[in-house]
């Protein structure tokens, strides 16, 4: 397994369920995640799910983040009234669990 010198930007996914194409949030989502890899640089890949669902009026719209990293799958869901609140709220969540499972690694050795 050889690593690269370079360290090149986190690949990420998006994926638009049920809207019509908006390359502005695909884009908001795409910066957003990219700031994740300040804090932790052993992003393997990120895919961005984001849906819109009919039946909620106040938070319709949906965001889910899965986050590749070594030995683990992040994943975190949340619902906001707008795309951008919903990828807010669910980086803050991944920054979270990141947070955690770097202290678990530093614990460890």
């Amino acid at each position: 397994m050889a690593k690269t010198a370079v360290n090149e930007a986190v690949n990420v996914q998006v994926t638009l369920r049920h809207t019509n194409n908006h390359r502005d949030i695909e884009q908001y989502a795409r910066d957003a995640v990219q700031a994740l890899d300040r804090s932790f640089s052993g992003i393997v890949n990120c895919h961005v799910i984001l849906d819109h669902q009919k039946n909620d009026f106040e938070k319709n719209k949906l965001a889910e983040i899965t986050l590749h990293i070594p030995q683990n799958v992040l994943v975190s869901k949340e619902a906001a009234s707008t795309y951008e609140q919903a990828i807010d709220c669910c980086v803050d969540s991944m920054g979270r669990q990141l947070k955690k499972y770097k202290e678990k690694l530093k614990n460890h050795r």
